[in-house]
């Protein structure tokens, strides 16, 4: 048990939480047309759609708070890019 659920604080694993929203984009490209559109949006979803698991991964190993909040928001700013390709398909 973590300090967050012995105080009775909800723990919310974010990391696996985006691992399976990777593990869902790959689900959505595979039943996605073959098509020269289909294979270019497909593309640009298997980068954007599995990128949020290692990106966080990484900010998790931070040297401060500041470098994590950083890294995060440099992350946001990236992912609003990402959900205009999610929405095209």
């Amino acid at each position: 048990m973590t300090n967050g659920e012995e105080r009775g604080q909800k723990q919310y694993d974010l990391e696996e939480r985006l691992i399976q929203f990777s593990v869902r984009i790959l689900d959505l490209v595979e039943a996605l047309p073959s098509t020269r559109v289909g294979n270019h949006i497909a593309g640009q979803l298997v980068r954007c759609g599995t990128s949020p698991a290692p990106n966080y991964a990484e900010a998790r190993s931070a040297e401060s708070r500041k470098d994590f909040i950083h890294f995060c928001g440099e992350r946001r700013n990236r992912s609003k890019e990402e959900s205009e390709v999610i929405a095209l398909s």
